[in-house]
C-alpha cells in the first residue's frame, strides 16, 4: 500500500542545534500513527517541515507517493494536509465562522459567501459529529469546543492528512474520550492522522502505528498492538522509568496557609467559588481535583494575589494576606512573592513567561529584586551562571540561555518556570498543571522536584486533571465542583470512581468532623 507520507533520511538544523538527523519512515493512509519522544527531541519540527513552516536541510517528503517540496503552509493545504496546534490560532472575540473563513473572506460577494460557509460547516459539523455552532464566538466556547474549531478549520480546507500537536493537553478526560470519537470518524472516512502526544495510555488507545523519536532521530517504529508502556517508555528516554517515587513519611507540620470562608463572584455576579475553606501545612502535598472549569483556575489566581477574591480571609504563616484593598491589587502578585508565594500558572505562555525574552532572563521573571547585581545592575555574569545551573539541573534541551524561550518546546518551557519558582525557596508552592505537555521521563524529573520540596518542609498546594498524577504526588486530595469543595480524601483512600462522582458533584462528601485525629482542610480552618 502507497504511503500518505514518507519522510526519506530528513536532517534539519537550527544554528548548532540538530533538530532531525536523517529521518526515515512512513504513515499508512487511512491510520493513526503516534509519534511520541521526549520534548526536544524533534517531533513538532518535522510536523512543521510536512506543514511547511521550515524546510529540510536535506532528505525527501513524499506525499502519497509523490515527491513534494512544500514551501509554505498553503502549499501544505491544497495538498490536503491540515494542522492542529497545541496552542489554538483563533480570534476569541470573533465568531466560529469567522475564524474558518479568515484568510478567504469572498470578496465583494461577502455576504454570500458568508451563508455558503456557514451551510457548509454545518454539514461538516453533522457528518463528524463536532457539535459546533458556526455562530458562537469562540471566547464563549469550552477549550475542547475550541479544539474541535481548529479541526473543523482543516476539514473545511478539505485536509485528507490531519496533523494534531498534543490535542488532550488542556482537555479533560470527557473532551479527550470525544476527541477520540470523532477520530475513529475520521479515519473510517479515509483520513490519515497524525497524532503527538507524550500520553502513552492514549497512544495505546487510539493509534495504529506509533514512532518513536530521540534526539531527533527515530529509534523505534512499531504496531500499536504489539507494544506496552514500558517498552515506549524505555525506547523515549532510553531508561526504565520510575513510578513509584521515593518520598519522606507524611509528618505535615504548622499551618502555612488558611483560606476561611472564600467567595468569588463575576462581573456578572455569577458564584465562581463558594465558601471555600482549607489549611496547608508544612511538608504536604494537598491536591485539588476536579474538571477544569470548576474554580481550580480561579483559587489559584486569588492565592497568587493576581484576582481578588468577592469576600472571605486567607493567612499566610498565621498572618492576614492583603487581599482587602482594591486599590492594591495591581502590586499583590509582587507582594506575594516577596511573602513567599510561588506560583507555577496553569498557562505558561499567558501568565509564566515572555515569549520573546531570553530563557536566562525568564529564569528570575518576577525575581528582579532577588538576582546578584553590581553598582545596582544586573550581575550578567552571575546571573548567567545561576541560569546555566537551573538548565543543567532541571534538564533543559537545548541548554541555552541566551535563546528565546518561544524557540523552546512547551515542555522545555514548562521546565524553566519551575525551575524559576523552585529556585525562589518558596515558603508555599502554587502548581498549576505542572507537566501539561510534557513528556514522561520530564514528569518523572518534575514529580522529583516536587517531593522533594514537599520532603524539605514547603507548603505545596498543586491542581492538576490528571488523577494519576493527583495519585502519584497528594497526601491529601480535595475535590472541587461548581466552584464548591465537594469531598476530601487522604492519599491512602484514593479510589478513582468516588472521585468521579465528586468531581461530577453528584455526590457531596461532607467535611471531617473536627475531633479527627488526623489533619482535615475543614477542621483546620
Amino acid at each position: 500500500m502507497q504511503a500518505a507520507v514518507e519522510f526519506q533520511q530528513i536532517s534539519k538544523r537550527f544554528g548548532a542545534v540538530h533538530a532531525n538527523r536523517d529521518v526515515s519512515f512512513s504513515i499508512a493512509p487511512g491510520s493513526i500513527h503516534g509519534v511520541i519522544g521526549e520534548n526536544g527531541a524533534g517531533k513538532s519540527t518535522l510536523m512543521s517541515i510536512l506543514y511547511g513552516y521550515y524546510r529540510a536541510d536535506s532528505g525527501k517528503l513524499l506525499i502519497n507517493g509523490q515527491a513534494q517540496h512544500i514551501r509554505n503552509s498553503q502549499e501544505a493545504i491544497k495538498l490536503g494536509i491540515g494542522m492542529v496546534h497545541q496552542h489554538f490560532m483563533l480570534v476569541e472575540n470573533m465568531t466560529v465562522l469567522d475564524n474558518v473563513m479568515l484568510g478567504s473572506e469572498g470578496g465583494f460577494r461577502l455576504a454570500a459567501h458568508r451563508t455558503e460557509v456557514e451551510k457548509k460547516l454545518r454539514e461538516i459539523c453533522q457528518r463528524y459529529a463536532l457539535d459546533v455552532d458556526p455562530l458562537s464566538k469562540i471566547q464563549d466556547l469550552s477549550v475542547g469546543l475550541q479544539q474541535r474549531v481548529e479541526i473543523l478549520k482543516q476539514i473545511y480546507r478539505s485536509a485528507n492528512i490531519l496533523i494534531l500537536d498534543e490535542p488532550t493537553a488542556v482537555l479533560t478526560v470527557q473532551e479527550t474520550a470525544s476527541l477520540f470519537a470523532v477520530l475513529r470518524l475520521f479515519k473510517e472516512q479515509g483520513k490519515t492522522i497524525i497524532l503527538i502526544t507524550h500520553k502513552l495510555q492514549e497512544i495505546l488507545e487510539i493509534t495504529d502505528q506509533v514512532t518513536v523519536m530521540r534526539a531527533g532521530t527515530v529509534v523505534g517504529s512499531v504496531a500499536t498492538a504489539t507494544t506496552n508502556k514500558e517498552e515506549l517508555a524505555n525506547l523515549m528516554v532510553g531508561r526504565p522509568i520510575q513510578t513509584q517515587l521515593p518520598r519522606a513519611p507524611y509528618a505535615p507540620g504548622q499551618p502555612v496557609l488558611e483560606v476561611k470562608h472564600l467567595n468569588l463572584r463575576s462581573k456578572q455576579s455569577v458564584e465562581l467559588l463558594k465558601n471555600i475553606n482549607f489549611t496547608i501545612r508544612t511538608g504536604e502535598i494537598v491536591a485539588i481535583a476536579g474538571v477544569s472549569g470548576n474554580g481550580q483556575s480561579e483559587l489559584l489566581e486569588i492565592l497568587s494575589g493576581m484576582r481578588l477574591p468577592s469576600s472571605g480571609e486567607m493567612l499566610l504563616q498565621g498572618k492576614a494576606l492583603p487581599i482587602a484593598r482594591r486599590k492594591d491589587a495591581d502590586g499583590l502578585p509582587a507582594r506575594f512573592r516577596q511573602l513567599g508565594i510561588a506560583h507555577v500558572p496553569e498557562d505558561r505562555l499567558r501568565d509564566a513567561v515572555v515569549k520573546n525574552f531570553s530563557v536566562m532572563m525568564n529564569s528570575f521573571l518576577g525575581y528582579q529584586t532577588q538576582v546578584k547585581k553590581r553598582f545596582g545592575l544586573l550581575d550578567l555574569k552571575g546571573t548567567l551562571a545561576r541560569c546555566t545551573d537551573l538548565l543543567k539541573k532541571f534538564d533543559v534541551r537545548p541548554a541555552d540561555p541566551a535563546l528565546r524561550i518561544a524557540l523552546l518546546s512547551g515542555g522545555n518551557q514548562q521546565k524553566v518556570v519551575i525551575a524559576r519558582e523552585i529556585a525562589a525557596a518558596p515558603r508555599l508552592m502554587l502548581i498549576g498543571q505542572p507537566t501539561r505537555g510534557v513528556d514522561i521521563g520530564t514528569i518523572e524529573n518534575i514529580h522529583a522536584q516536587i517531593l522533594a520540596m514537599r520532603d524539605a518542609g514547603v507548603a505545596i498546594l498543586l491542581v492538576s486533571v490528571e488523577l494519576e498524577e493527583v495519585r502519584a504526588l497528594a497526601d491529601r486530595i480535595l475535590v472541587m465542583s461548581d466552584g464548591c469543595i465537594t469531598g476530601e480524601l487522604m492519599a491512602e483512600e484514593f479510589d478513582a470512581t468516588r472521585i468521579g462522582l465528586l468531581m461530577g458533584g453528584s455526590a457531596t462528601q461532607p467535611a471531617h468532623s473536627s475531633d479527627t485525629a488526623r489533619p482535615t482542610s475543614q477542621s483546620n480552618a
